[in-house]
């Protein structure tokens, strides 16, 4: 986090219908059948599925659909035992509400190990990650690790206290002058080889781990090679853990800068899953993050998209932030029913993610406004879904009112309608409430070419399923607001 394409929300059915018509050639005939999952879930390690490999499974087969957020670490100055209930409290949030991942930070200050010196790790400080991890697998949810944050390491620089690690410098007894020189000499290089393989040593193997990321933004360095350097650590990363995904992050893609080195990142070998941070951003440089943000979010899993095809794509970061990520979206506070996160969770999913989006915010905005049940409102409107048998081709459809997001699939196809005339602008900047859509009827002729004989209708609002008619070629949809979940079945 902490920074966030051009402007695209409407991309074609002939674009996507291409992308899928050659991912499904590449699936084998007869691997759609997912086995039937095992009694315990935390037992398996996730994956990317190769059965359809921009989707996510269990390694026994079973269906994955990431949906959680981002909880870095436990807040303000606490004590172990305080910071550890305060993790305890969100798992427990996040699992009553059906959500099955987190992110945290190995090296934000409560559980960073390497606080004492280059190249030392605490033992004392690793039994927090333990417990975290114990209470994980007691709450169903897996944990993505990441390792690394730091920006600066001259003792000197003093501008982002968080993010500066002085003890690599070779005036504290460090391996190196600066940070370019950190990312590129050998002897720094392998002393961050021997972090992980310390990190090998006590948390390998492990399936309650969801995945090991390298860095947290690591473009935010203070100059230096860093795709260079992710490109050389990442096969050492999947080495030390081949059971688990290996990942790396980039900064919120808000500006042009990003659209180069996010390329790269989609291209590189053991990097599982193409991340993309983005964030409502009224300072950023590319006016779309200024938008609606289920546009925004959605835009920036197509990039990644049609940047790699066949990759697993999950926006990793998303929320509202001041200009220029200054701090918390000032609306927050007004937007008590969680139509920020909505769009955050529900969008890049619909527009061929993998996964949910991952929130950021978890104190400031979710936690306060106790916006949990988002999480339960996309577990219920996916339930049952098994993408890589699917075989989901997303598009958009045209409609007066309506943003109109398609997951055609081999059974069953799911669209998630969007109010055009509820932004953030107007409910939480005007006050303006929702407006109840009554009487909203969807052709179907450019969404399912075979007639659907079944059409359900889940309102993540009130979080009910029910019955919508088909007539005319078209189904027509219950009253609701801001949006509504539609799953059409041939069957």
């Amino acid at each position: 986090m902490w920074k966030t394409m051009r402007v695209r929300w409407l991309v074609s059915s002939i674009v996507f219908g291409v992308a899928g018509i050659a991912v499904g050639l590449a699936v084998a005939a007869d691997s759609s059948r997912a086995p039937q999952p095992q009694k315990d879930a935390m037992t398996q390690y996730v994956r990317v599925s190769p059965r359809d490999s921009r989707y996510l499974e269990l390694s026994d087969g079973t269906p994955y659909i990431p949906n959680g957020l981002n909880v870095i670490h436990p807040w303000g100055d606490v004590s172990i035992e305080e910071g550890l209930a305060q993790m305890d409290r969100w798992m427990k949030a996040l699992a009553d509400n059906e959500g099955n991942y987190i992110r945290i930070w190995l090296s934000s200050i409560f559980w960073d190990l390497e606080h004492q010196k280059a190249g030392v790790f605490d033992e004392e400080r690793a039994k927090r990650i333990d417990a975290l991890l114990e209470l994980a697998r007691r709450h169903g949810i897996r944990v993505k690790m990441t390792i690394e944050h730091f920006r600066e390491i001259d003792p000197g620089d003093v501008r982002q206290s968080w993010a500066s690690k002085p003890l690599h410098h070779v005036s504290r007894g460090g391996t190196a002058k600066d940070m370019p020189d950190w990312l590129a000499n050998d002897k720094s290089r392998s002393q961050f080889q021997e972090k992980l393989a310390w990190l090998q040593r006590r948390y390998g193997d492990q399936p309650v781990i969801y995945a090991w990321e390298l860095w947290n933004e690591i473009n935010a360095v203070r100059g230096g090679d860093y795709l260079a350097w992710s490109e050389a650590m990442l096969p050492e990363l999947k080495r030390l853990f081949p059971k688990n995904m290996t990942l790396q992050s980039l900064g919120s893609f808000d500006s042009e800068w990003a659209f180069g080195p996010y390329k790269r990142l989609c291209h590189m070998p053991n990097n599982d899953v193409a991340q993309v941070h983005r964030y409502l951003d009224l300072g950023a440089g590319l006016k779309f993050c200024h938008g609606p943000v289920d546009m925004l979010a959605a835009d920036a899993v197509r990039e990644l998209m049609a940047t790699k095809p066949g990759r697993p794509v999950i926006l990793a970061e998303g929320g509202a932030v001041e200009p220029q990520h200054t701090g918390p979206f000032r609306f927050y506070a007004k937007d008590k029913a969680g139509i920020i996160l909505h769009d955050v969770i529900f969008a890049p999913f619909f527009a061929g993610a993998a996964g949910a989006g991952q929130s950021w915010h978890w104190v400031e905005y979710v936690d306060k406004n106790n916006l949990w049940h988002q999480f339960r409102a996309f577990a219920d409107a996916v339930r049952g879904i098994d993408p890589p048998a699917e075989r989901f081709e997303p598009l958009m459809i045209l409609h007066p009112r309506l943003r109109v997001y398609v997951l055609r699939g081999k059974r069953t196809t799911l669209l998630w309608c969007r109010d055009v005339e509820n932004t953030w602008q107007t409910e939480l900047q005007q006050g303006r409430l929702p407006e109840e859509l009554k009487d909203v009827a969807l052709p179907l002729n450019d969404i399912v070419p075979p007639a659907p004989r079944r059409a359900r209708a889940y309102d993540p609002w009130k979080r009910l399923w029910t019955e919508a008619t088909i007539e005319g070629g078209a189904v027509r949809l219950p009253a609701f607001a801001r949006s509504i979940v539609v799953s059409l079945s041939t069957k």
